[in-house]
């Protein structure tokens, strides 16, 4: 009997990358298999099937993949979160931090109509401040946020007990221990 593969299995692990002690889980693998990557993208939709959604939010960078193919399956607009200074508009930003320092996101002013419901989607979830720092903005721009999708999930680094501190719903396809 052939055993069937789950998305985690399309996730390569790479040791000490970008340094030392990290575990680097490489999504790029899976978004080259056409069967894991479609596999990906319609078990993010699942929890969704049946409500509203206007935008897609992808977080920069692989959140745009992602979230380029959700929207695409759901017939909506899609939404960039990017880091600061890559967006040609009128912008509002956010500050967050990182484990080694902080940094800023951005979203066009114009993005989002008040009242839009949107889901908010990456391949990581880490510590949680970057999807933070995004919903934040979606917040200021007066969104109602759906959900959170990512493909993996880091549980060690608490990033899905602070989006659920913050009245997030959190769906992920797998998770990893360690860093």
């Amino acid at each position: 009997m052939i055993a069937t593969k789950t998305v985690k299995d399309y996730i390569r692990t790479i040791v000490d990358f970008p340094h030392e002690g990290i575990m680097f889980r490489d999504v790029t693998t899976l978004f080259a298999d056409p069967r894991g990557f479609r596999m990906a993208i319609d078990q993010m939709l699942h929890p969704y099937a049946g409500q509203r959604i206007d935008k897609v939010v992808g977080l920069e960078a692989r959140g745009f993949i992602i979230g380029g193919a959700i929207a695409h399956q759901l017939g909506t607009g899609f939404v960039p979160i990017r880091k600061k200074g890559k967006l040609p508009g009128t912008t509002i930003s956010q500050e967050y931090t990182l484990e080694y320092g902080e940094a800023i996101v951005e979203i066009h002013d114009d993005a989002i109509t008040p009242g839009e419901t949107v889901l908010v989607i990456d391949d990581l979830l880490a510590t949680g401040g970057t999807a933070e720092a995004g919903i934040k903005l979606l917040e200021r721009l007066g969104a109602t946020i759906v959900g959170c999708a990512f493909i993996i999930d880091l549980p060690e680094l608490g990033g899905r007990e602070k989006l659920t501190q913050m009245g997030m719903e959190v769906h992920a396809l797998c998770e990893f221990e360690g860093l």
